[in-house]
């Protein structure tokens, strides 16, 4: 399931504010702080606690 472009538009890292993108319909990532967050289901969870540190 993908993410609506206009949910990709408002929402933000939790962590530093900044911009995110969709990466392998699967996760979302945040260039700016090194950090992806997962889609489980295909809900977000964007949750600083479950964020993940971005290259693997």
């Amino acid at each position: 399931m993908a993410i609506d472009k206009e949910l990709l538009d408002i929402l933000a890292c939790p962590k530093c504010k900044g911009d995110i993108r969709l990466e392998d319909e699967d996760k979302l990532v945040c260039d700016a702080c090194k950090k992806y967050y997962p889609i489980k289901e295909g809900i977000p969870v964007m949750m600083i606690d479950e964020a993940v540190d971005y290259p693997l």
